[in-house]
């Protein structure tokens, strides 16, 4: 007889984590999904996926998530995490891929009641119905508070074997870990930065002011200190070595790149080459502030515009003066 075969978003957390495992304890084959963007923690998915002993399938959504991003059928949460449209996208792209993998079914680790907004019974109903899984969505954790789904019914799944979670207690949870040997306890988020309040502020500046965002641009929010200075003009500033790294790496030659003489930090400003003296003078101060010079009377800032390079000279603002707040 063939054996049944499920596919599971595994997002790292706890719960996604637990729910595979029940599946996983009645024979059936497993196979990992997570969805790659800058927003999710893969190595916490991986992690995941080798304690369980299960193959891992890492699935780029980038392009199309940034479209529900900016306008999300449903709305955001507490911060910009757009969560019931972002569960029912996974749960659809996890359905496209259930022939490509001979699988019958969907997991997740969803648990009723755990979050109020995107995971009380109507969110859970709008995720089934937008993914098109009415019947083949499974959340082993909260089972049997739901209606049963097609691989109950017609046996590939045990019910009885499944759990009736439901709430934001985790003391059920953290006793199935306990008892399955998970040592290090993923936090609930998954680590999504989306649920970030830092993070948020970030991506709801770059959504006003930047309408052709990409892929680079939101790598970008997770580096350095923010500044807004106008509609046109956003200027990174690099806090250690590694982002200075980072910043010249994701660097092109779209941006302005300034840097004081050393020690400094590398300072863009995405996707604008700044022509205006007085503006680039401006960047330039904040330059000189984060550097090692503050406190010099005039400091020498290289500025890379393009495939071009000058060097200017700026009056450095101190903490009496600075008038930015990071974003």
């Amino acid at each position: 007889m063939k054996k049944a075969r499920a596919i599971s978003l595994i997002s790292g957390g706890l719960d996604s984590i637990l729910a595979t495992w029940l599946i996983l304890q009645q024979n059936i084959d497993v196979i990992g999904i997570t969805f790659s963007t800058p927003f999710f923690n893969l190595e916490r998915a991986k992690r995941a996926c080798e304690f369980l002993n299960i193959p891992l399938h890492i699935v780029d959504i980038t392009e199309e998530y940034m479209d529900i991003l900016k306008n999300p059928r449903f709305g955001y949460g507490k911060n910009m995490n757009p969560c019931i449209d972002c569960h029912a996208f996974m749960v659809k792209k996890a359905k496209e891929l259930l022939k490509e993998f001979n699988a019958e079914f969907i997991i997740t680790g969803e648990v009723l009641g755990e979050r109020p907004m995107s995971q009380n019974k109507q969110s859970l109903k709008l995720v089934e119905k937008y993914s098109g899984t009415e019947d083949i969505l499974l959340r082993p954790l909260s089972a049997k508070l739901l209606p049963p789904t097609k691989p109950e019914r017609e046996g590939l799944v045990d019910r009885e074997k499944l759990l009736d979670i439901k709430g934001r207690s985790r003391k059920v949870q953290l006793e199935l870990a306990k008892k399955i040997g998970l040592k290090e306890i993923p936090t609930p988020a998954g680590g999504c930065l989306l649920t970030e309040p830092n993070f948020s502020r970030r991506l709801k500046d770059l959504l006003e002011h930047n309408k052709n965002m990409n892929r680079r641009d939101l790598e970008l929010l997770k580096i350095g200190r923010h500044f807004r200075l106008d509609n046109n003009t956003k200027v990174i500033v690099g806090r250690n070595k590694e982002e200075n790294e980072e910043l010249m790496y994701l660097a092109t030659e779209e941006d302005t790149i300034l840097k004081a003489e050393e020690p400094s930090p590398i300072v863009i400003v995405p996707n604008k080459i700044v022509e205006n003296e007085k503006e680039l003078q401006e960047i330039g101060k904040i330059t000189a502030y984060y550097s090692d010079h503050r406190e010099e009377p005039r400091v020498k800032v290289k500025v890379k515009l393009g495939n071009r390079e000058k060097e200017i000279e700026v009056v450095p603002y101190n903490k009496e003066n600075f008038p930015y707040k990071p974003i």
